[in-house]
C-alpha cells in the first residue's frame, strides 16, 4: 500500500487551496499513522459526513479499505466509476484488498453499463484481479458490446481481451476470436486465445476459384491446352 498512497498523498497536497485543507490534510495522515480502533473510527465518520471534501473522503476510504474496513466500501465504489482515472485507480487499488464480496458483483455492474463505458477501464481491471465468479462474464458482455467499427472505448476493449486471456475462462473464445477481426485488438486476442490453448489457423492467401485453378494448371503444365 505504501507506494499508493504515497502518490495519492501527494496528488492530494496539490490540490489543497486553503490553510484549513492543509490543517485536515495533515489530521488524516496522523490518523494514517497511527492505525488505531479509535483513528479507524474518525476516519470513518468522514466517510458521511457533512461538506467534507472529496480529497478527505478519499483518502479516508483508501486507508480503510487498505485495512479492509467495509465501511468504506460506497465511497470506493464510487470513486471507481469517477471521471477522473487516477481517483479510479485509487478507489481499485483499495477495493483489491478490501475483501468485500459486494466488490465484484458492484465492478461488474459498472463495467457492463453502456452509460458508463468511458469509465470502465479500472472497473474491468478489477474485475481481473479479483478473479470472481462474474469476473468473465462481465468482460465478455463487454468486449462484445465494443466490437463495433470505429468505437471510441477501444481501451477497455482491449483490458478486456487481455483480462480474458489472464482469466483463463474458455467462455471466452467466441467473443476473443471476434476481437482478432479488430485491428487494435487482434494481436492481443491471438494471444489471449493462445494462452486459452486455442491457435488460430493463419487467414488464406486468397479465394480459390476455377478462374484461379485454371491458372495454376497452366503454371504447371496440367491446364486445359489453349
Amino acid at each position: 500500500m505504501e507506494d499508493e498512497f504515497h502518490e495519492l498523498t501527494d496528488r492530494v497536497r496539490a490540490e489543497l487551496r486553503s490553510p484549513q485543507d492543509l490543517v485536515a490534510y495533515e489530521r488524516l495522515l496522523g490518523l494514517a499513522r497511527k492505525n488505531s480502533p479509535a483513528g479507524r473510527e474518525e476516519l470513518a465518520r468522514m466517510l458521511t459526513a457533512v461538506e467534507r471534501p472529496l480529497w478527505a473522503r478519499e483518502i479516508a476510504a483508501f486507508i480503510l479499505g487498505c485495512a479492509g474496513d467495509k465501511r468504506a466500501f460506497e465511497t470506493l465504489v464510487l470513486l471507481l466509476n469517477y471521471r477522473e482515472p487516477v481517483r479510479c485507480a485509487t478507489a481499485a487499488h483499495a477495493l483489491g484488498r478490501l475483501n468485500d464480496p459486494r466488490t465484484a458483483r458492484a465492478a461488474a455492474a459498472l463495467a457492463t453499463n453502456p452509460l458508463r463505458t468511458a469509465y470502465a477501464l479500472h472497473p474491468v481491471r478489477l474485475l481481473v484481479e479479483l478473479r470472481a465468479p462474474q469476473s468473465a462474464p462481465a468482460l465478455i458482455a463487454t468486449l462484445e458490446r465494443l466490437l463495433t467499427p470505429h468505437t471510441p472505448y477501444w481501451r477497455v476493449a482491449l483490458a478486456c481481451v487481455e483480462g480474458l486471456g489472464a482469466l483463463g475462462d474458455k467462455r471466452a473464445v467466441p467473443a476473443l476470436r471476434a476481437a482478432t477481426g479488430h485491428p487494435r485488438l487482434a494481436a492481443a486476442a491471438a494471444a489471449s486465445l493462445a494462452r486459452l490453448g486455442v491457435h488460430e489457423d493463419p487467414p488464406a492467401a486468397g479465394p480459390a476459384g476455377p478462374a484461379a485453378e485454371g491458372a495454376a494448371g497452366k503454371a504447371d503444365g496440367t491446364g486445359p491446352a489453349g
